[in-house]
């Protein structure tokens, strides 16, 4: 038989177990009953609701605002059930729009705010070779911002290299995802952290970032395919060599604005720091945008002799690697004998 003692122990725990009971279902009875009259006297919606509209969640909001926001779109019926169903999660919630339905239960408006599937984002294709200019008007296009806004931001303002003397080659060419809730500036500063992350992958140190990007871009816009890049990057570098100019026609056509691989002999002897005819070595920044592929030949060109290179077909890309001069000549040739037959080719 058990002492007096462990039977008086176990009653007190026995007791105790029902009180905790007692107590918690009291709790949850409460909040039942609550939430009954919230919803009889029109506090809060009893449904999952219907329509749609459409929620931003700014960066750094409180709950209060967020419960105000879902109330004022006519998502919840009012703020108290609203801002309780928000103080009961962990309170993470991603800037964003989300997609709800108007007369939402708090609870349930809550939970859709707080899953991702419900997330609205557009999506915008930056292409590989994109100037700063054409960058800004997709962006601008497709999230309704201003091309203005784009174009007020300076490199300090993302941090950019000290080199940097402008945006152009700082923003890696991808696809991005953003919100109404993304300014311009939120927008280029991604842009610019997802090219640094690609730097780093390939080990390029800060020191040589400005200069890479520099070689990489004028690889991007002179080369027609990727296959070529490498062959590209080392014949720039043996010009680099020897003191010989790239004589590049994307960066003459870039101080212009111009978007063609064919410049004239007035253009090619303006005094402007792009101009690689005019001037030895690399211009005085990026001309263009650098894809993974462009940034790797900058970075690991092929080994080879060449001085020279000419596309001579630019519909397929097909292009010429010469050591002499009179290899590119003939080239040339080849080149000018294709614009003949394609007069209409821009």
């Amino acid at each position: 038989m058990p002492s007096t003692k462990v039977f008086l122990r176990r009653r007190i725990a026995l007791i105790a177990i029902i009180l905790l009971a007692l107590g918690v279902g009291g709790l949850f009875a409460r909040d039942s009953i609550r939430s009954w009259y919230e919803m009889s006297i029109g506090a809060d919606f009893a449904g999952s609701g219907s329509g749609e509209v459409v929620v931003t969640v700014l960066p750094g909001e409180s709950g209060e605002e967020i419960a105000q926001s879902l109330v004022s779109s006519g998502v919840t019926a009012s703020f108290a059930p609203t801002y309780r169903a928000l103080l009961a999660t962990d309170g993470l919630f991603f800037p964003g729009d989300y997609s709800l339905k108007r007369g939402m239960n708090a609870k349930l408006a809550v939970d859709a705010l707080r899953d991702g599937a419900n997330r609205v984002e557009k999506r915008a294709l930056i292409k590989e070779g994109y100037r700063a200019s054409q960058i800004f008007k997709v962006l601008s296009e497709k999230f309704d911002v201003p091309v203005s806004e784009f174009k007020a931001i300076r490199p300090a303002d993302l941090d950019l290299p000290k080199e940097a003397v402008n945006l152009d080659g700082y923003l890696f060419p991808a696809t991005y995802s953003f919100s109404s809730s993304d300014t311009a500036l939120t927008m280029l500063k991604a842009m610019w952290q997802r090219m640094q992350q690609e730097l780093d992958s390939l080990g390029v140190p800060a020191s040589r970032i400005h200069e890479t990007l520099t070689l990489a871009s004028v690889i991007q816009r002179e080369g027609q395919t990727s296959s070529d890049f490498k062959k590209m990057s080392r014949t720039f570098m043996n010009r680099i060599d020897i003191g010989m100019p790239l004589q590049s026609d994307a960066t003459v056509s870039y101080a212009f604005d111009g978007n063609t691989f064919l410049t004239t002999d007035e253009e090619r002897a303006d005094p402007n720091p792009w101009n690689t005819y005019k001037y030895p070595g690399l211009p005085i920044g990026p001309i263009a945008s650098p894809g993974s592929s462009a940034i790797d030949a900058a970075l690991n060109p092929d080994a080879g002799p060449w001085l020279y290179f000419c596309t001579v077909n630019l519909k397929t890309g097909e292009t010429e690697f010469n050591e002499t001069y009179a290899g590119h000549n003939r080239s040339v040739a080849k080149l000018r004998a294709w614009l003949r037959e394609n007069p209409d080719w821009k």
